[in-house]
């Protein structure tokens, strides 16, 4: 959920604000994700709070801030913690909110398995789960190279390119898009409708909250019509594997698919192209680890791991307390937020040594990037092979590849999501 929805539209972020101001006047280390600073290097405000605080009271997140990578690990293996929202004593309150600038005030609260538990989450994934295996994953990557390939093709072509626009985006939605039987003449919309939905994860207004309401509902329209046709003619593709699939008797709703669908067009869109377009960055800046990516491209698998460590696509998770306990010495009320920082934890120096540096070399990369326990991302398989293929082959393509003198920068406002704007790129 974005602070936005927990704080209210337009005025959250001087609520926040306000907030802020009266830990600092309290002398605390502060967890404030609402500066400028935050956005284009969020790592000194996680160092501070591991060194300083590391089990965080926070009013701003409405509970707890979890800094360590031992505590944030603990937390998300631990099955005592909900990762279903209407456990958060704030819920009733944010879905009022939602539910006003929604196209349908009226619709029901229905979560996606990424805020259900027990039975009802395993349920769900398991039904999905098939198509995301490794195995099944590692079928996909001759598509997955000749796209690469074809977008690398224009970019080499053209002296210098836009990595997001011209990789990091395109790649990740049009495998997605495939997988699922989206035809090609969508994707642009599709991509529309996904960059919408996400604009609640970050500093949003008014009218973010209400363009995302009304990208979700048009998403679901979308599915809901393409899901219907592949009931009446089945095609050799994931939604209409979905649609049909049955495991022990089992299926999926009409609505948990729809749902679903959007789960994974979303996710799997926005946290890939930030991993690749975070791992571009990062390499750019290490020009001896980009050296010897290019002198051995075989070498991108290990890397993605030590990017994924290094500057994570997804910041931050959080779970809710059921009920009361301790916790390294602090209580623990139940319906409190959780807020598990998981880019802080990927820097922990007593997990990683020298975590801010970025080594190729490096390991141990048992990063937190993609969650833990029975969360842990569905896509994490699919994520590292478009990953990897893409910077694999960068490297053998492009060895000379560097952002130009005078490239500005800019990193999106999101709290969940670490990503930027744009990052331009010469190739000679």
């Amino acid at each position: 959920m974005s602070w936005t929805e927990l704080l209210g539209p337009v005025t959250g972020a001087p609520v926040i604000w306000g907030m802020v101001a009266a830990e600092w006047a309290r002398g605390r280390v502060l967890y404030a994700p609402v500066t400028k600073g935050y956005f284009a290097d969020p790592y000194p405000m996680y160092e501070r709070l591991r060194r300083r605080d590391p089990v965080h009271r926070s009013y701003v997140a409405g509970g707890w801030v979890l800094s360590r990578h031992a505590d944030v690990e603990a937390v998300l293996r631990d099955p005592r913690y909900s990762a279903d929202e209407r456990n958060f004593f704030l819920f009733d309150r944010i879905w009022r909110r939602r539910a006003g600038l929604r196209p349908d005030p009226d619709a029901e609260y229905r979560p996606t398995m990424l805020r259900l538990d027990g039975a009802d989450h395993a349920r769900l994934r398991g039904l999905v789960n098939k198509a995301f295996t490794p195995r099944a994953v590692e079928k996909l990557r001759p598509r997955i190279e000749a796209i690469v390939e074809g977008l690398v093709d224009r970019a080499v072509c053209g002296g210098r390119f836009e990595a997001i626009e011209g990789l990091a985006t395109p790649l990740p939605v049009t495998v997605i898009a495939e997988m699922l039987g989206i035809p090609e003449r969508d994707l642009a919309r599709f991509k529309a409708w996904s960059e919408d939905v996400v604009r609640i994860l970050g500093l949003a207004d008014a009218e973010d909250v209400r363009r995302a309401r009304v990208a979700e509902a048009e998403l679901a329209g979308y599915i809901d019509a393409l899901a219907r046709e592949r009931r009446r003619e089945p095609g050799d593709d994931l939604l209409s594997a979905l649609v049909m699939v049955e495991d022990e008797g089992d299926t999926l709703s009409f609505d948990e698919l729809v749902r679903t669908c959007i789960l994974l067009l979303v996710a799997g869109n926005e946290t890939t192209t930030n991993l690749i377009g975070n791992g571009l960055h990062a390499l750019m800046h290490h020009p001896e680890a980009w050296r010897t990516l290019c002198d051995a491209p075989e070498l991108a698998g290990r890397a993605v791991e030590e990017l994924l460590r290094f500057d994570a696509p997804v910041q931050l998770t959080s779970r809710f307390v059921l009920e009361a306990e301790e916790f390294r010495g602090r209580r623990f009320e139940p319906r409190q937020q959780i807020v598990l920082l998981l880019g802080s934890a990927n820097r922990d120096p007593e997990r990683f040594p020298d975590p801010d540096r970025l080594l190729l070399d490096r390991t141990d990369t048992r990063h937190l990037a993609f969650s833990q326990g029975p969360h842990f991302c569905l896509g994490a398989p699919l994520a590292r092979l478009e990953a990897r293929v893409a910077i694999e082959a960068l490297a053998r393509r492009c060895p000379s590849l560097r952002i130009p003198p005078g490239a500005k920068l800019e990193w999106r406002r999101h709290t969940l999501l670490r990503g930027l704007h744009a990052l331009p790129l010469a190739t000679s």
